[in-house]
This record gives C-alpha cells, sequence and structure tokens, in this order.
C-alpha cells in the first residue's frame, strides 16, 4: 500500500495528515521539532501558533467566516479542534495556542494510521509506495530548499516577501484615478493616482514619520536585495520617489491634458481585474499606519486594503508556474505541496490548503479526479483560482478575501450588500459541489 510522508507538523500538515489517515491511508508525518528547533517557533508541539493565536472572523458574512464555513462543509478536522480550545474573543475565533497544539497531538496520536517521525527531512527520494506532501512553510531548511529546487527549477523558488499593498478595484474613486500608459504607448492597463505638490509632500513626510516594524535577525541578510522599502527610497531625498517609483512623466491625466507632480501607479494583479497593487510600495510600515497613509491619497480615501505590504524572509514557491492545479510539481509526480510554502497566507488558508492537497492526493490514490472548487467560494477563488492565475510576473502570497470572488449578478447597492451577496453565494455553491461527491470519486465524501 502506498504510505504517504507529510513533512512538516504545522497547521497545514497537522490537517492533511488526519484527512489522509481518515481515509484509510497510512501517514508518516515528519516535524523536526524539537530535535532541530526553527528560527520562529519556540516549542517543538504540532501546529503551533507563531504569531497571533487569532484565527480571525467567525462572521459568516466576512471573507474569513465565509471560509471556515467551506471548511466546515468539507469536513476540516482543525477547525473543530481549535472551537474546543477557544477562548474569548467576541466575533473572532482566538484558541489557547497550547491547549489547541495539545488537542492537534493527541488526534494524531490517537489514529493507527499516523506515525509521526521527529527528525529531519533532507531528501526527496522517489521510491514505489510513497507520495512526499511538503508543508514546511516560509522556513524550509536549506537542505530542502535545494531539494525542492532540483525538482522544481531554482526560478521557481522564492525567497523574499517584498510585497506592495493591494486594493479592490471597488473601493476606488475612479473619478479621481484614471487610466493610462505612459507616453500613450500600448494599452491604458495602468490605474494612476495624481498628487499635487502638497499631496505629494504630505505623503513623503507620512513615510518618514511612520512606525516600522522591527525586522528579525534572520530576515536581515537580503532585506533590501534589489527591493528597496518606500519609505527607504523617500528618507534618501524629498524628490527621490518623484524621480523614482512616482515619476510623472508620460502620465499626463487625459481628461485634462495635465501631468501630476507625482503619479501613484496600480497595477491589475488578477485576470478577472478586481485586485489591484500599488507600484513600488513594498514597506515595513505597520500595517495601521500603511492603511491610514493609503488613505491619504486622491481616489483611496475608502480603499479597501485586501493586502498590505510587507518585507520578511519567506520562502515559496512560484506556484502558478511551478505546480500543476493539484498541487503537484510536473517532473515529480509523488511530490505535492500544502501550506504557506505554495503561496497562501493565514493560519485558516493553510488548514484549507492541507485539506485541499490531501483530498487531491486520496482521489489520486483512488484512480479518481476531483472536480474543480466552484470560483464563486471562497476556497476555490484562492486554491484553484488566484494561486494559479500568473497576471502578475512577480507570484506573491495572499490570503481569503472577497475580492477574489468573481462579481455577483444583478444590482447589489453599497459594499456591505455586495458581500453578503458573495457569501450567501458561495455557502450555496459550496453546499451543492459537497452534494454531489458520491463514490465515484473514491469515497472522499467523509461521513
Amino acid at each position: 500500500m502506498t504510505t504517504v510522508h507529510v513533512v512538516g507538523g504545522g497547521l497545514a500538515g497537522s490537517e492533511a495528515a488526519l484527512q489522509l489517515a481518515a481515509r484509510g491511508i497510512p501517514v508518516v508525518l515528519h516535524e523536526m521539532r524539537p530535535v532541530r528547533p526553527s528560527p520562529a517557533h519556540r516549542t517543538g508541539n504540532l501546529a503551533e501558533l507563531v504569531c497571533s493565536n487569532s484565527l480571525k472572523s467567525i462572521d459568516p458574512l466576512t471573507a474569513s467566516g465565509c471560509l471556515k464555513a467551506e471548511l466546515d462543509l468539507l469536513g476540516c478536522r482543525l477547525l473543530g479542534l481549535a472551537r474546543r480550545a477557544s477562548v474569548p474573543a467576541g466575533a473572532a475565533l482566538a484558541v489557547d495556542p497550547g491547549a489547541f497544539s495539545a488537542l492537534v497531538e493527541a488526534e494524531v496520536a490517537a489514529s493507527c494510521l499516523i506515525t509521526l517521525d521527529r527528525t529531519e527531512v533532507e531528501d526527496l527520494r522517489a521510491e514505489a509506495g510513497k507520495i512526499w506532501v511538503i508543508c514546511t512553510g516560509p522556513l524550509t531548511t536549506p537542505v530542502l530548499q535545494d531539494r525542492i529546487a532540483t525538482a522544481a527549477g531554482r526560478p521557481g523558488l522564492h525567497f523574499f516577501d517584498a510585497i506592495a499593498p493591494t486594493v479592490t478595484r471597488e473601493s476606488l474613486d475612479l473619478e479621481v484615478i484614471y487610466r493610462a500608459a505612459r507616453y500613450g504607448r500600448g494599452d491604458a492597463d495602468y490605474l494612476n493616482i495624481p498628487l499635487d505638490q502638497e499631496s505629494y509632500a504630505t505623503l513623503v513626510a507620512d513615510l518618514l514619520e511612520a512606525e516600522r516594524i522591527t525586522v528579525r535577525d534572520f530576515d536581515r541578510e537580503l532585506l533590501f536585495d534589489g527591493c528597496q522599502p518606500i519609505e527607504e527610497i523617500a528618507a534618501s531625498g524629498p524628490m527621490t520617489m518623484a524621480f523614482g517609483p512616482l515619476r510623472p512623466v508620460g502620465l499626463e491625466d487625459p481628461r485634462t491634458g495635465v501631468r501630476p507632480y507625482a503619479v501613484v501607479q496600480l497595477r491589475q494583479e488578477n485576470r478577472e481585474g478586481t485586485l489591484f497593487g500599488l507600484v513600488g510600495f513594498q514597506t515595513r510600515i505597520k500595517h495601521p499606519a500603511q492603511k491610514a497613509i493609503l488613505r491619504k491619497l486622491p481616489g483611496l480615501a475608502r480603499a479597501e486594503f485586501v493586502r498590505l505590504g510587507q518585507m520578511h524572509r519567506n520562502f515559496y514557491l512560484d506556484t502558478p508556474r511551478v505546480l500543476t492545479p493539484n498541487f503537484r510539481l510536473p517532473a515529480r509526480p509523488d511530490v505535492f505541496f500544502a501550506g504557506q510554502i505554495t503561496g497562501v497566507e493565514g493560519y485558516v488558508e493553510s488548514i484549507a490548503s492541507g485539506l485541499w492537497t490531501a483530498l487531491q492526493v486520496a482521489s489520486g490514490l483512488a484512480g479518481r479526479e476531483l472536480p474543480p472548487l466552484p470560483p464563486e467560494t471562497v476556497c476555490g477563488s484562492l486554491l484553484s483560482g488566484f494561486l494559479f492565475d500568473s497576471t502578475s510576473a512577480r507570484f506573491a502570497p495572499m490570503n481569503a478575501n472577497f475580492g477574489l470572488l468573481p462579481a455577483v449578478a444583478g444590482k447589489h447597492r453599497g459594499r456591505k450588500v455586495r458581500k453578503e451577496a458573495k457569501a450567501r453565494r458561495a455557502y450555496d455553491a459550496m453546499t451543492a459541489w459537497v452534494g454531489g461527491l458520491d463514490d465515484t470519486l473514491g469515497g472522499l465524501r467523509k461521513d
């Protein structure tokens, strides 16, 4: 019988192991901690929460709450354990980290089909009867990075998050922001935020005064390698941005024929055109300050941020160009990936990724193929949509958000009403998808 070797006992790996074992598939769950510690973890516990203890909103009309509702329909294991370890947190699901890890470890130990191996995996040897599921996240060891590079090709590996903020198109004021191509060449693919001298000076001052995130020691080595934070550019001189990423030359406003003092450009980030990223605005500024600074820009007063700027060490794959839609390597069909290493951000998103990859592995072992997740669902829009969207030349990780979902047909006035419509449609679509699973799919519909 085939044994699945899950590498990494975090959220994605623990969920994947439990899902596979629940379907009668033997699993070896490899977790090197505490024998070999990582720079970020404090314990050797499975499913350790490294940062916050919050798994975000439980409101089903939010993207995070909707994602949880979809995962419940799919038979998610870790969400149930998180609720058992929950602590009071209002409309959020927050957990006691130690209690949560203990529950996960107990579930793993209770399964006769899961063997927990506390050694470091240094090779991905191809052997008959063995499948690999790599869930090692952003702190994958250098040795394993090299093995992945051999199988995937080094250009398919990213080693840094240098990410600019992303906003939803529907939250932009397009009476102020205009489309234009520099010098009128090519299609007007970029949106442009015009700045006069006063608004430019305010932006420079705000960037210089904003509180920044402290860089951890293991992040420092390549922090500014080829990609400076926008606040560092501003600090190098008052006009540096205007002659650099905010250069207005050739970007006259077609409505007035006037060239602004400076221009902040937004570039489309998905094929549906619902998400736009601020060009050149990768930053280490703390998130609340980022929102406050950027909402002062013309046309961004009501901006909805689905991703904020960040710069830190983060190993992940160029998923759209490296993996097949079922998260396996084309050159090594015995190697699958799940979790943050695929480009998902967030605790629950990592759980979702582990669950979905486990279902893909199980269906393949049963000689079946799962139908694609509905694009109207939060799971589908992220795991089957965004992660395989090659619109952006530089793939960057993303969390679940309603901006990824296609527009809802009909008239829905107001952002809140549109989100509620998307949430209802997502839940209905996932309910129908799960209801369509039957024994021809290898028994993947879990009792």
